[in-house]
């Protein structure tokens, strides 16, 4: 009897996101069309509109979850949080709940959280608009073949994004970054032969690219350790109500200035980046090492 309700509590669920999604996206769609007017107070107007309709779609999404499927969140935050301020956010990531869990910890704390997304992602039918309209900043990489080959591309990958990302010097953002670039997994740990407990070894470029592209414009990192005490669970445990309780640490601290630079050609920078990542990281292993033995049971 509990299976049937959970499968119908998980319908049930999904059917309210679906609709909720639906119901937002058409605005969104629509003022997408008035800030394609090359006029910056236009654009700048409708920006204000479109973060707003993201996050009370967000708001929604969360008063579904506390009506159907109510989930017990400890959140411990050390360091403060405002809409006014621009923001790095990093985090350990296990499966897509991740980002309905940060979404829900973090709207109306922060500026409505953004990914970077590879340039080609903009032709992306109906999305591709959406996300410019929402100002997610599109990012150009070049491999290092194509640099090789012509080596005047080098630096422009960069630049193309500072320049997307001009938009936020005068709007505050909150850009999210999951450094290990996929979700953890016990073979993808083991084959890379991780150091870290609960965790897959960062990935700094992505990060240094990033702070390099926003320049002073995001001068504080969020720092954001998740754990699910009954296991990593997918999304339709998540809807279903199968999740009882996820803990969460989040560290707020100043982005120093040794953490800014050149990536790609300065070496020494490059090195001294990934040292200090490679430190954040450990502290967020020892993290989610305490929170798993405040469940481990002694033995008697």
């Amino acid at each position: 009897m509990g299976r049937v309700f959970s499968i119908i509590r998980g319908c049930v669920v999904f059917c309210c996101l679906v609709i909720n999604t639906l119901f937002w996206v058409i605005p969104i769609l629509c003022m997408s069309i008035f800030k394609l007017i090359p006029v910056n107070s236009m654009r700048k107007f409708c920006s204000y509109l479109l973060d707003n309709c993201a996050t009370a779609w967000i708001s929604v999404n969360y008063a579904i979850e506390r009506l159907f499927h109510p989930v017990k969140v400890n959140v411990n935050i050390d360091g403060d949080l405002s809409t006014k301020d621009w923001y790095m956010v990093i985090a350990n990531h296990q499966s897509w709940v991740d980002i309905l869990v940060l979404q829900r910890v973090l709207n109306r704390k922060i500026p409505f959280l953004k990914f970077f997304l590879k340039q080609e992602l903009i032709y992306v039918p109906v999305l591709g608009l959406a996300w410019w309209a929402l100002d997610f900043p599109f990012m150009r990489r070049y491999s290092t073949a194509e640099l090789r080959k012509n080596p005047k591309l080098r630096g422009k990958d960069i630049e193309i994004t500072r320049r997307a990302c001009n938009k936020f010097k005068h709007k505050p953002v909150s850009i999210m970054n999951f450094v290990e670039g996929t979700r953890f997994s016990h073979s993808k740990h083991s084959k890379q032969s991780s150091p870290y407990q609960h965790l897959l070894k960062p990935k700094a470029g992505g990060m240094a690219f990033a702070l390099s592209a926003m320049g002073e414009h995001i001068h504080k990192l969020v720092n954001v350790s998740i754990f699910y005490p009954e296991g990593t669970p997918s999304f339709w445990q998540y809807i279903s109500g199968q999740v009882k309780q996820i803990d969460i640490i989040i560290t707020v601290s100043d982005i120093a200035d040794s953490m800014r630079g050149d990536y790609i050609n300065d070496r020494q920078f490059k090195i001294a980046f990934q040292e200090q990542l490679n430190e954040l990281w450990q502290d967020k292993d020892t993290q989610l090492a305490a929170l798993e033995a405040q469940y481990v049971q002694p033995k008697v």
